[in-house]
């Protein structure tokens, strides 16, 4: 997640610059073919202003849609953090010797409490480790120019910022040695470390360290975050449909091909000797046209591990130290810290 003001021009100009070269480079050949009359023919400017309408409709469409996939991955999150939360307060409030007919010690109840509350923490981060696996859509799995682009911004601008954090993150800090090596090889572990947690409910309900009334709460809980976990797999495993995705970029591409034919001619007409006017003018509107494509393209996936994403380390940490607060821990990692204006 970008947490800066703006994106400098700087920035800007960085990641647009391969699209800034080949529109320059498009508009000034025209450009000279129309100057030394090597092409004299001239596209109505209607036309072609009724498809740049339709492009900038249509394209306006998807980066709607690509937003409400990233706006719902957020709440989802938001969802996740509150049920932690509670997740927390009832392990430490529901689990006593109330209802226990053989009564456990404060040390034996302090354990039980950590061992649920250090399994739900892993279960954050093996989440959030599944989420971040490319799917075939998304712009690390392409090959050429847009894989190696994407490889480059996911190191230097997203999850290749995390360094050393990553090390704070694994499941064998969080799960006892037996269970970790038997659950890290299921094809889905956070599906399975909840299914663990309602286990370890029901033996505590044979134990009586619970009744049936927290028995039912907490499982109700458990039930939410495969809720919340199942959402979140919705939208990394079912992309934007591809129609919607791919087709505005031909649309795009069309415009931009028709637009100097219908332009520059104009420009150059009523520029008088200042013909090179019409070069940065056209490659403006196309880059223009680019960008609401690129915005698009890259927002429409918010688990792919770049600067766009949903900021999953950063919530992940804040649930595990409210949650090791509750146990009374005061030895904690710290808040993960932005780098380079991005929250990961």
């Amino acid at each position: 997640m970008l947490i800066t003001k703006g994106i400098s021009l700087g920035k800007l100009l960085k990641w647009t610059a391969p699209h800034i070269i080949w529109l320059t480079l498009l508009m000034t050949g025209i450009t000279l073919l129309y100057h030394y009359q090597i092409i004299s023919f001239k596209i109505p400017w209607l036309p072609v202003s009724v498809i740049g309408t339709a492009v900038a409709f249509y394209v306006g469409f998807k980066n709607n849609q690509a937003y409400d996939r990233m706006w719902e991955a957020r709440k989802i999150w938001g969802g996740i953090i509150n049920d932690s939360r509670s997740w927390g307060m009832m392990v430490d409030g529901f689990i006593t010797n109330l209802f226990a007919k053989d009564k456990a010690s404060n040390s034996e109840l302090h354990s039980i409490k950590q061992r649920l509350i250090y399994r739900h923490i892993a279960w954050l981060y093996a989440h959030r480790s599944q989420l971040l696996i490319p799917t075939p859509w998304e712009h690390a799995s392409q090959d050429g120019h847009t894989g190696r682009t994407a490889k480059y911004y996911q190191e230097k601008f997203g999850v290749g910022l995390l360094g050393d954090e990553v090390t704070r993150t694994e499941l064998d800090l969080f799960l006892p040695k037996d269970e970790y090596e038997r659950l890290i090889n299921y094809k889905n572990t956070a599906t399975q470390i909840i299914n663990e947690q309602s286990r370890d409910l029901r033996a505590l309900r044979e134990q009586g360290l619970i009744e049936d009334f927290r028995h039912m709460e907490l499982a109700k809980l458990l039930k939410t975050f495969y809720t919340l976990q199942g959402k979140n797999e919705r939208i990394k495993k079912f992309p934007l449909p591809r129609q919607y995705a791919n087709i505005s970029r031909y649309f795009v591409a069309i415009f931009i091909m028709l637009l100097p034919f219908s332009m520059i001619p104009e420009l150059m007409t009523a520029s008088g000797g200042l013909f090179w006017l019409s070069i940065p003018i056209t490659a403006l509107i196309g880059w223009v046209y680019v960008m609401m494509e690129i915005v698009g393209d890259y927002t429409e996936n918010p688990f792919q591990g770049m600067a766009n994403d949903i900021p999953m380390l950063s919530l992940c940490r804040v649930i595990e130290i409210d949650l090791r607060e509750m146990l009374g821990e005061t030895e904690l990692p710290p808040a993960v810290a932005a780098k380079n204006g991005v929250l990961m």
